[in-house]
């Protein structure tokens, strides 16, 4: 179920078209990622992955895109 999880996140593709080959379906998979982020872990495990590929110097941190899963928007004033 975790290679699931990862493949979702780091293909992109939606739940619903994670592949069968992983052997679950896609709300099976989907519950861990729910309970990990809820508890801050997906965060955190992006901030090691991201730190350990800044070390290496194999992060280009010349540009960025936030993803608005990650990033809560601001309401109000532009």
């Amino acid at each position: 179920m975790f290679t699931a999880v990862v493949y979702a996140l780091t293909s992109g593709c939606a739940w619903r078209h994670l592949p069968t080959t992983f052997g679950t379906s896609p709300a099976t998979a989907h519950r861990p990622f729910t309970v990990w982020t809820e508890a801050g872990l997906r965060r955190r495990l992006q901030r090691a992955v991201l730190d350990e590929l800044g070390a290496r110097g194999e992060v280009d941190w010349t540009s960025a895109i936030v993803d608005a899963a990650s990033v809560r928007a601001k309401r109000g004033d532009r």
